[in-house]
Parts: structure tokens; C-alpha cells; sequence
């Protein structure tokens, strides 16, 4: 009995010996396959890998040069767009450079631009770039005409260019001139007897007078800045205003201008037609005020009336021409063109340009033979406006040949004086203050 009973227990012991055999082979085998299927995880992406770089002869990934190389959009922080691939820039292209990788970073593609401060991306435009204008004693804050900025920028091809100074033969020639009392209001009726014409200071006959109101070219210089947001309503109605005043055989073209000129209404006999154009401009950017001078007077070419005009509307300085103001002052001295400028400035000017904006519209009208006015709200725009409308219809035109005509290309002063008709006040005379001589 004893014996089984042994046997038993020895049967057992040998039993629960071989079931741990196995459950340790099983558990060995789990081990294995699980440390297998590690190893094919971790060496299947090296294997990946591999391939791709002798499929690609770039070290670096697309998402690298992404990384490493940011493009500007006109802010500071910029946009990240793809770098050009390294293999398809030949080896004489000059417009990219490679610069080294740094810390850790692969080594990208840097535009030229990025390299070099004195040149922009050649896809970068006037609206994405901006470069801060050069301030000098007489034109403040101005972009320098002769920059990398200005060279590449995307304006109206009609700014892209500095013309030489345009000069006509002067046979006759003609001074319009007005008359105003000391309460601002015109003068009529007056004689040729009553105006003296002074050329370099020499005497000259006037072998032209009139009074009538003869055709018009008109051009509206309006501005369409963010500034004038508040304003916007007022001044369109300005603009409808002046041009009620024009006689059916007037033409007129309009000009709006934010961050650069632009065409809105080419020449025309329709004032249904500028309206219509005009309501769907909206203020914003900012302000190319002396661009838009220069397009207004390289219309006016196209003119074919004798008698020329531009009106501005605008509430402050420049602050983002590539023109500088010296440059449209000669322009305007040169040309045959009278300018007026309806002000609207802000009693508080928050930069230099605002600051100077009243000086700047003076000195380009003045010299013309026209005049700025200055309102202190949007509401007197439109009484304003139809006064300069009524102005120009109500002007003495003064003609002259010159009794020693120059042939120097040289600026010859002209100044109108007036022999006052008795029991009148101390009247005031607007006129253009000269003309440049021919060259030949």
C-alpha cells in the first residue's frame, strides 16, 4: 500500500515537472517572437530610408527647407513656403545662395534677397515689401526713387520710369489769372487794361485777353487711404459737386490713390460715368499722394482742351510715393496744368507727414497759378468744391509773346500785377509764377 501510495506521489512530482517544462518553452518562445518582431519594426524604416536617399540625391527633406527657410511676406514674422531644390539650380544661377546648417538643422536654399539688403525677391511686389522711406530736411519721409524697393516694385507702369523734364516751344504765351476781394469772392468784369505782365521783370505787351469760360480738361486726384474712412461719404459728394459746375463740352478723368494710383475713369463727357466709378472705391492702405500727381499730369498729355486742371482731395501728407517732392514740383512748374487742392487735415497731426501735408499741397499748387483750401470738416467739402468749379470758369486769361524770348531752357519768372479800378478794396492775384524757356 505504501509502495502505490509512493508511486503515486513520484508520478505527480513528475507531472507537475513537466507541465513547467513547458510552460517555460512556451514562455521562451513568446519572448523570442516578440523580441523578432521588435527587430523587424526597428529595421524595416532604417531599410526605408536608405532607399530614399539613394533615390534622392538631396540630403535635405522638403520639410527641413520648409523649416530652414523663411520667405517674407511683407511682415515680420513672414511665411514659410518650400525652398527651390538645391539640384534643379544650375551652377551659374546667382539668385539663390546655400548657407550652412545650424544647430543640427539641415543646410537650405537662401533667396538672394535674404543674403543681400539691397535687393528684393524678384516675386516680391509693391504691397508685399515695405521698405521704410528715406527722411531728408526737404522731403520728408519719402521713398528714395533710385532703390532696390523702388525698382521692384509693382506700381503703374506709368511711375515705373523718371522722364526728363518735358519742354514746348514757347510762342504764346498764357497766364490764367484770379481775382478775389478780400472776403475771398471773385472779381469780374475787369479790362486788360487793369492787368501788367512782367516777364524776368521786363514790361510785356497783352496781345490776348479773355474772360469767357472756355472748355476744360479736368482731372480729380481723390485719395483713398484708410485715413479717409470717416470722411469717404463727404468726399465723394465733393466730387459730384464739382463736376455739376462742368459745361457739356468739359471733359474729365479721375484718379484714386491709396498705396499707389490708380485709373479709375479715363477721359470722358459723362459725369454719370465717374460716379458710377467712384462708389466703388474703398478706403484702405496708405498714401501715394505725390504718384498720384505724377499719373494726373502724365494724363493731362492726352487732354484736348488748351485750358487744364487738376483738383486734389486729401486729408494729409505722403508717406508712401516713390516720387519725392522736389521732383513734382519741377513737374508742376514745368506743365501748363493748374492745380487745386481741397485740404482736410486733422488738428492733431500724428506724423511728420500729416504735418507737412498743408505746406506740400501750397507749394505744389501755388506755383500753378492755383490754390489749396483748408476745411475743418467733411461737411464743407462740397461748398468748397463748387467754388473752385465756379472759379475756373471765372479766370482772366492774360497771352504774351515775349519780347526777349530765351532759348535756355532756363525758368523765366513771370508776375502779374493789377492797377486797381477806383472805389474797389485791395484785391488779391492768383497766377502761375513762370515757364521754362525752350532749349533751341
Amino acid at each position: 500500500m505504501l509502495r502505490k501510495v509512493k508511486f503515486g506521489c513520484g508520478a505527480a512530482r513528475r507531472a507537475v515537472r513537466s507541465r513547467v517544462n513547458v510552460g517555460s518553452c512556451r514562455e521562451t518562445q513568446r519572448m523570442i517572437a516578440l523580441r523578432l518582431l521588435l527587430l523587424f519594426a526597428i529595421t524595416l524604416p532604417i531599410g526605408s530610408l536608405f532607399a530614399q536617399e539613394a533615390s534622392q540625391p538631396s540630403p535635405t527633406s522638403t520639410a527641413e527647407q520648409q523649416r530652414a527657410v523663411p520667405q517674407s511676406n511683407g511682415t515680420s514674422e513672414g511665411t514659410i513656403s518650400p525652398a527651390p531644390n538645391k539640384s534643379a539650380v544650375p551652377a551659374a544661377d546667382k539668385s539663390v545662395v546655400e548657407h550652412p546648417a545650424t544647430n543640427g538643422e539641415a543646410a537650405g536654399v537662401m533667396p538672394a534677397a535674404m543674403a543681400s539688403k539691397t535687393k528684393l525677391p524678384t516675386e516680391s511686389t509693391y504691397d508685399e515689401v515695405h521698405v521704410n522711406p528715406m527722411v531728408k530736411s526737404t522731403d520728408t519721409a519719402k521713398f528714395n526713387p533710385n532703390s532696390a524697393a523702388a525698382a521692384e516694385a509693382d506700381v503703374d507702369p506709368n511711375l515705373r520710369t523718371h522722364t526728363k523734364p518735358i519742354r514746348v516751344d514757347v510762342d504764346l504765351v498764357l497766364v490764367p489769372v484770379t481775382i478775389t476781394d478780400p472776403m475771398n469772392r471773385l472779381v469780374t468784369g475787369l479790362e486788360k487794361e487793369n492787368f501788367v505782365l512782367l516777364d524776368n521783370g521786363e514790361k510785356q505787351a497783352i496781345q490776348h485777353f479773355s474772360s469767357e469760360d472756355a472748355p476744360i480738361s479736368l482731372g480729380v486726384i481723390f485719395d483713398m487711404s484708410g485715413s479717409m474712412n470717416n470722411k469717404i461719404e463727404k468726399a465723394r459728394e465733393a466730387v459730384v459737386q464739382f463736376f455739376k459746375t462742368a459745361n457739356p463740352e468739359d471733359e474729365f478723368f479721375l484718379i484714386a490713390f491709396n498705396d499707389k494710383p490708380t485709373l479709375i475713369s479715363d477721359f470722358t463727357s459723362s459725369v454719370e460715368q465717374v460716379q458710377g466709378q467712384l462708389v466703388y472705391t474703398t478706403p484702405k492702405g496708405r498714401t501715394a499722394l505725390l504718384d498720384a500727381i505724377y499719373l494726373g499730369m502724365a494724363k493731362m498729355r492726352q487732354a484736348k482742351h488748351q485750358k487744364k486742371a487738376l483738383l486734389i482731395i486729401s486729408d494729409g501728407g505722403d508717406n508712401r510715393s516713390r516720387y519725392t517732392e522736389n521732383e513734382i514740383k519741377s513737374m508742376v512748374k514745368e506743365s501748363d496744368v493748374q492745380i487745386y487742392a481741397i485740404g482736410i487735415f486733422d488738428s492733431s497731426p500724428r506724423s511728420d507727414e500729416e504735418r507737412f501735408g498743408p505746406q506740400l499741397l501750397a507749394e505744389v499748387t501755388d506755383v500753378t497759378g492755383g490754390r489749396t483750401f483748408t476745411v475743418d470738416s467733411p461737411n464743407e467739402l462740397a461748398d468748397v468744391a463748387t467754388k473752385i468749379g465756379v472759379e475756373l470758369r471765372n479766370q482772366y486769361v492774360l497771352g504774351y509773346r515775349p519780347t526777349k524770348p530765351g532759348h535756355d531752357g532756363k525758368w523765366r519768372k513771370v508776375r502779374v500785377k493789377l492797377n486797381t479800378p477806383k472805389g474797389l478794396p485791395q484785391l488779391s492775384v492768383y497766377a502761375k509764377t513762370g515757364y521754362y524757356a525752350p532749349s533751341e
